[in-house]
């Protein structure tokens, strides 16, 4: 395996975040020419930290899937907006600079994120073919351009059902200029990638009104989506097995362990080279 670490920084503020590399090595003995996707991480943590919990281990679930995976430990708090979207939009280009290197498929990159990290990576979604966003990182919008979302229990709205605490984290003193444009929702286009969902009905800290919302959008622009809600389950799951369970024992929860398999099926259909072929090889 190759494990680097690639410091990221945003233009303009300086702010450096740092990009985690798991990528598997090309082997004689297993299709060496092959490139694969990239899963591009950003954790959750309500944009005051990004959570170990919702990093490696879920990580290693997607690397055995045959996946190339990279996590993005973007600028949070003080740090504010557009830092970590900048880092993001840093990481995609140089995922896409060094694909030959580092045998990855450039028309395959997948930004998954979870709460705080779901809105970065939707965010990004939605703003990816914006000209602020291409300026700002020196490249075409079409540069930016990333195959899919993957989010897990994601902050979206700023409105009635949001979580204040992670736009109050993003914004600072500009949350009552920006609150309203950064309700994602609002900026769902045709040009947002297909995206993936899943959340918890009962989610008293990020409402699933979040996911709907986001769902709905997709669905009204004519953007596949698919999304999943599962009726038992608080907030911050991650994979919601023992691995990563919060250190008093809180985040097992059974029946929302099979999102994991479910996002395999959406990445084969997303990722697949067509013939029906898993990546796991069976």
């Amino acid at each position: 395996m190759i494990h680097e670490c690639i410091p990221v920084t945003a233009p303009g503020s300086g702010e450096t975040g740092y990009l985690y590399l798991y990528f598997l090595e090309s082997s004689e003995e297993m299709r060496p020419r092959e490139k694969r996707p990239v899963i591009l991480m950003c954790p959750g943590g309500g944009y005051a930290m990004t959570s170990d919990r919702e990093a490696e281990p879920m990580a290693m679930q997607f690397l055995a899937m045959g996946y190339h995976v990279a996590i993005l430990r973007y600028s949070v708090a003080p740090a504010r907006y557009p830092t970590a979207l900048y880092q993001l939009a840093e990481s995609v280009l140089w995922l896409k600079r060094y694909a030959d290197r580092n045998h990855i498929d450039p028309d395959r990159i997948i930004l998954q994120g979870c709460s705080a990290g779901g809105h970065l990576a939707a965010s990004y979604g939605v703003a990816w073919q914006e000209p602020f966003l291409a300026k700002a990182v020196a490249a075409r919008p079409e540069q930016l351009r990333v195959a899919g979302l993957l989010l897990c229990y994601p902050v979206i709205t700023s409105g009635e059902k949001a979580h204040r605490e992670s736009f109050e984290n993003l914004l600072g003193d500009r949350y009552g200029e920006l609150r309203e444009e950064l309700s994602l929702e609002r900026r769902v286009t045709a040009q947002t990638p297909p995206t993936f969902l899943w959340h918890t009905a009962v989610d008293d800290t990020v409402p699933v009104e979040n996911s709907l919302y986001f769902f709905e959008a997709l669905l009204a622009n004519g953007v596949s989506a698919e999304l999943h809600i599962y009726p038992v389950g608080g907030h911050g799951l991650s994979l919601a097995n023992e691995e990563t369970c919060r250190s008093n024992g809180i985040g097992v929860q059974k029946e929302c362990q099979s999102w994991i398999r479910l996002a395999e099926t959406w990445l084969e259909s997303l990722c697949g080279d067509g013939d029906g072929r898993s990546r796991r090889g069976f």
